[in-house]
């Protein structure tokens, strides 16, 4: 923090008064100073947290051991607070980062209508399970604190008022009216039924969440600087996970390989792309840059993506001349061979979701984002998944769940109860398929080593340090777009 004489005491002293207890409802924005790679580290380490709390809220039930250890393990590896007795200098340091972190997503997710709605339920999600695993004594400080004056119902109450009181708990399974907090609810904050548990505080802060995030997107100061609205628009199609433009595994898949892979072992949206090149012998832009990252990325060499492509297009109305002329050097480009020479990464899931939609006559996307659920239905049944699973796919995808439902996918597809790993990009998609048959055994997961890429700031001139996969990812996919002619 940069702050002087006066200003600096009165700037600490609030910012105390702010962290006093390890919940907030993100009323007061935060006032201090940061650095660009503190920045970046906070929203993308928050980040991981509301993907965990999507996949978990979708795998287990809310509130019970499984979800509540989870998340518990998942809040602590990543030093968010939510412990209200913790007190001293580390636990201040994670209710700042908390405070700091939801205030940069909600700038980067304030976008579009998905994005906020999809941020809004992980962060009413995880708020919560923060609030209900505070004791009771800290739970009415938290409530009082923020002027959400409500009394708690005694036993007595709760027992007169019973049936009422269960027909408000959804949500909450597994635990018990006894075991569960009640408040009475004013008036002016019936969101839900008179008595209700957690619930009039979590709505109150939505209401308030919704404004700001509405009015975070007319901020000049954010729109006009030049390094923050890149890292913004970047952290809203953000990928956390392992770093697949590492290329270890070049040339360990034969081409002989690729048709009986894809049926096994490839994502739907690959599987897709693969049928439609063998039927058609031509893919468009979006199509050739999607697939064609992943083919690398799962072994195909530079000699093999071009032999690959030049054979299935010249079975098609492009002949070898046309297609060393037209297509060749766009594929030498994607390995780094040509223009920048840059070693493109294949696309995540959240770019494949969220950029560049599929029109009439392409084939990219995500199936279970961009495909008429019915047709998406059809898809699966061709596909020989059981009826079950196919309403529950429908349901993720109903839900906007599109990752979760591509994981539920793969567990249909390997007779398999839980994948054991969340879901964030087609290249591990394909590995997890791999390490699950026994196939292709020289493809292994990388360790995740965090990769600093050090970058000079135009306004200061100084090293910014950032994390993979989020900005240096979308700003290759984006220079690469320029080189692809599109038919």
């Amino acid at each position: 923090m940069q702050f002087s004489g006066r200003r600096r005491k009165l700037a600490v002293h609030s910012q105390n008064d702010l962290y006093s207890h390890c919940l907030q409802l993100y009323v007061q924005p935060p006032l201090e100073n940061i650095s660009l790679s503190e920045f970046e580290t906070f929203a993308v380490e928050r980040l991981k947290l509301l993907k965990t709390v999507e996949n978990l809220g979708v795998s287990y039930v809310k509130t019970t051991e499984q979800y509540t250890k989870k998340l518990h393990a998942e809040i602590s590896n990543l030093n968010f607070p939510h412990k209200a007795e913790v007190v001293g200098p580390s636990e201040y340091e994670k209710r700042r980062k908390d405070h700091i972190s939801h205030f940069i997503l909600r700038l980067a997710y304030c976008q579009t209508e998905d994005l906020r709605r999809w941020f809004i339920q992980q962060e009413m999600d995880l708020f919560r399970h923060r609030f209900n695993d505070l004791s009771s004594k800290y739970k009415t400080e938290f409530l009082h604190k923020n002027n959400l004056k409500y009394d708690t119902l005694s036993a007595d109450e709760k027992m007169t008022l019973k049936d009422q009181l269960i027909n408000s708990t959804f949500g909450f399974s597994g635990i018990t009216i006894v075991e569960q907090d009640f408040y009475k609810v004013r008036p002016k904050f019936r969101f839900f039924p008179s008595y209700t548990s957690a619930y009039p505080s979590l709505e109150t802060w939505k209401v308030v969440f919704n404004k700001l995030s509405l009015t975070a997107r007319s901020l000049p100061a954010v729109q006009s600087d030049e390094r923050l609205q890149p890292l913004l628009n970047h952290l809203s199609h953000a990928y956390v996970g392992q770093d697949y433009s590492i290329q270890k595994n070049i040339g360990k898949i034969s081409l002989e390989q690729i048709d009986p892979l894809s049926a096994k072992s490839f994502p739907l949206c690959m599987r897709q792309l693969h049928k439609s090149l063998r039927e058609n012998h031509h893919l468009r832009h979006g199509g050739r840059m999607q697939y064609g990252l992943f083919l690398k990325g799962i072994g195909l060499t530079l000699e093999q993506a071009l032999q690959f492509w030049r054979s299935e297009f010249i079975r098609g109305k492009v002949d070898a001349d046309k297609f060393d002329k037209a297509y060749a050097y766009s594929i030498r480009h994607m390995f780094g061979k040509e223009g920048k020479r840059t070693d493109y990464t294949p696309y995540s899931c959240m770019k494949v979701i969220l950029s560049n939609p599929p029109s009439q006559g392409d084939y990219h996307g995500c199936p279970f984002r961009h495909s008429d659920p019915e047709l998406l239905k059809q898809k699966l049944q061709s596909y020989k998944l059981s009826p079950s699973g196919i309403v529950q796919i429908l349901e993720l995808v109903k839900g906007m769940h599109y990752q979760l439902a591509c994981q539920k996918y793969f567990e249909l597809t390997h007779n398999i109860e839980d994948a054991g790993f969340s879901l964030n990009h087609p290249n591990q998609y394909f590995m997890e398929s791999q390490r699950l048959l026994g196939g292709v055994k020289e493809i292994k997961k990388e360790v995740e080593v965090p990769q600093k890429v050090q970058e000079n700031s135009a306004t200061n001139g100084t090293s910014v340090s950032r994390q993979p996969n989020t900005t240096q990812a979308m700003e290759e996919m984006g220079d690469l777009d320029s080189y692809f002619a599109d038919e």
